[in-house]
């Protein structure tokens, strides 16, 4: 494939784009669109602002400030022990913040109880109760709210509509799928019309091929429901597919939040840039053609993508910009070739087309790397190959 990134166009490093446009939900494989049943209160406008948490000696939230518009379906990412599951409960009011304000609508919600905060939260291992059937469980909440039976029974009906379950009202917990499972833990959660939805790593039980159709289908029912979301998760794959708005964290702090795009694109520091993608860190990268530039002994960030491998017995181009390299290593990717390259000591990674003559371990090829995130005083920046920069207004790579 031939790929053209030119100044001002989209690539690699581009500008960021905008929110993602509303989409509109395909109905469910087999059944027609259903009507959703409408949130009895306003979505909630969700604002966190200066919050901190300690356990003890341990930090867990550190001046966590950031808001989640209307509508919203937000992501906390980050690795084990970033805080973010602590950010979402202290959000439910399972938690208390030390300091710091939490508020729902524009109100503050620090001394509400949690019963109170119009808020519906799925647990990520289901929390179903295994002695009651499907119907009682997505029921549970309206009867502690003393709902009246025919209405109960309505709702619950919408719901077993709405996650495709029809049929299985019966049912126990251990008589389902853990994909259904999960389907119920939303319904419940969604049947006392909450004004904002918080999930706990709603699909960490999950196995690969459910957890992604799971997901979708999430993504799905939330822009159909139009409802305030935040959700936890690790798995960097799983907010960029279903999140508006992604909020990395690390070590308790809030490292940057923005879009999928706008993270991917344009990590604000060396954390965002490891994290986000498929990076590799190289130490001292000014020892790179086109980078002699760089601060003796700065980092970055390289992704395979800003690397390109000069197909063998094709001419070489932009030849005076190119490194010499061995492969290391070949692994089939499906769609492409993940290829280990070896370069002045640096250990690279690149995307290879299946289309072009086949490279292997040993071989020495010649490779072109058009740019880096480079690491400065704490933040990440974007840095092209000056000397690919200054043989034209593009580069024309195939990969």
């Amino acid at each position: 494939m031939c790929v053209n990134f030119k100044k001002g166009e989209d690539g690699p490093g581009a500008a960021p784009a905008g929110p993602r446009p509303p989409e509109a939900a395909p109905p469910a494989p087999g059944r027609p669109a259903a009507a959703p049943p409408a949130p009895s209160r306003p979505p909630a406008h969700v604002r966190v602002e200066g919050v901190n948490k300690a356990f003890g000696d341990f930090q867990a939230a550190r001046d966590v400030s950031f808001g989640l518009p209307e509508g919203t379906l937000g992501a906390l990412l980050g690795p084990s022990g970033s805080g973010k599951t602590t950010i979402l409960r202290m959000i439910a009011g399972l938690e208390t913040p030390d300091s710091g304000d939490i508020l729902i609508g524009g109100a503050r919600v620090n001394d509400v109880h949690p019963s109170r905060r119009g808020i519906g939260f799925v647990f990520q291992n289901y929390a179903l109760f295994r002695y009651m059937t499907v119907f009682d469980n997505i029921a549970f909440g309206l009867k502690t709210q003393k709902t009246p039976k025919a209405r109960i029974r309505e709702r619950v009906g919408e719901l077993l509509s709405l996650i495709a379950m029809e049929g299985l009202e019966g049912r126990y917990p251990g008589q389902l799928s853990g994909g259904q499972r999960q389907r119920v833990a939303f319904a419940r959660a969604l049947a006392p019309s909450p004004r904002l939805l918080l999930l706990d790593e709603p699909f960490a039980a999950i196995d690969a091929k459910v957890r992604k159709e799971l997901r979708s289908w999430l993504r799905e029912m939330i822009i159909r429901l139009r409802i305030t979301s935040i959700f936890v998760t690790h798995d960097q794959a799983e907010a960029i597919e279903v999140a508006d708005l992604v909020i990395i964290t690390n070590e308790g702090r809030i490292e940057q939040t923005g879009t999928p795009v706008e993270l991917y694109r344009d990590p604000a520091t060396p954390f965002v840039a490891r994290f986000v993608g498929e990076s590799l860190i190289l130490e001292n990268y000014g020892r790179l053609i086109g980078f002699e530039d760089a601060p003796l002994g700065a980092a970055c960030a390289l992704r395979p993508e800003f690397v390109h491998i000069c197909p063998p017995g094709q001419p070489v181009q932009f030849g005076n910009s190119a490194e010499d390299g061995e492969v290391e290593s070949v692994s089939f990717r499906g769609a492409s070739l993940e290829v280990g390259l070896r370069v002045k000591g640096f250990s690279l990674t690149a995307f290879y087309s299946l289309e072009n003559p086949p490279v292997s371990p040993g071989d020495r090829v010649k490779l072109l790397v058009y740019r880096v995130y480079a690491f400065e005083g704490g933040k990440a920046r974007l840095v092209n190959n000056s000397r690919l920069a200054s043989q034209g207004n593009g580069y024309n790579f195939v990969i």
